[in-house]
């Protein structure tokens, strides 16, 4: 379902305009037109220590035992656009995005989702989180039998230095506080690498499949075909801790 909207080829040609007027094709200190931020997630430019985090080129994700990674890919570009995190049987998709330097986009996005969801049927409450403010929806899906039921999710979102990231929590984590504690971590510590070249706003920020170790090409290989023609690796991370490099990364085709 449509719950971020893509530009069309004039609104995203004007806002490259803007966003190269306002930039004026200048990097700028991640904390211009705010104070430093204490909480994460982060930007590139606030963390010294990167360490126990999957580099993924836009994204560094933190890792956790026992949790499984899936890279999301466009079908038309090719792209790797977002990140699946899944714990205990919860997921946390994450997805960065060029934003303004002057003022953030979170707010405007958090009505787009809760109106798309409206529209189809669903629900959706504006409440406060642990991140500020956050949707609580009910999606619709259609079940076996035919008949319409509905999913929870809640719609997590962070305005930081020209860049937005936006997490979706699926399963138990987005009904029991207690289920959700693993994945409010690890969006709490994913480090955005924005770059400073001029983007227009809502531009994903394009993800890389991790480096695999040297020594791991049988792991590579032992990679099945999925129903939708792509490779889908082993990665479940071994019971002594997380591991994702041990494997290569699940993808996924998106459309």
């Amino acid at each position: 379902m449509g719950l971020f909207r893509r530009a069309t080829a004039d609104e995203r040609r004007a806002d490259q305009e803007g966003a190269l007027a306002r930039e004026g094709g200048e990097s700028g200190s991640p904390s211009d037109g705010g104070e430093p931020r204490t909480s994460g997630p982060f930007d590139a430019a606030e963390i010294d220590d990167t360490s126990g985090r999957l580099d993924l080129g836009g994204l560094l994700v933190p890792g956790v035992p026992g949790m499984r990674l899936r890279l999301e890919q466009d079908r038309r570009t090719s792209k790797f656009t977002g990140v699946a995190c899944t714990v205990e049987g919860s997921v946390l998709q994450v997805q960065a995005f060029a934003a303004p330097r002057s003022q953030g986009i979170w707010d405007e996005i958090r009505e787009e989702i809760a109106s798309s969801v409206q529209q189809q049927g669903g629900a959706a409450d504006d409440v406060p989180g642990p991140f500020g403010r956050e949707l609580l929806a009910r999606l619709p899906v259609a079940g076996a039998d035919g008949r319409t039921g509905f999913r929870p999710a809640r719609f997590l979102g962070v305005d930081g230095p020209r860049w937005f990231l936006r997490g979706v929590i699926t399963g138990r984590a987005a009904v029991e506080p207690e289920a959700a504690t693993t994945l409010e971590f690890v969006f709490a510590n994913t480090v955005v690498v924005r770059g400073d070249q001029a983007r227009p706003p809502r531009d994903v920020l394009e993800l890389n499949p991790p480096a695999q170790p040297e020594g791991d090409a049988a792991g590579d290989a032992d990679a099945a075909a999925g129903e939708d023609g792509t490779s889908t690796g082993h990665a479940q991370p071994p019971a002594g801790g997380f591991n994702p490099l041990q494997r290569g990364p699940e993808i996924t085709e998106i459309h």
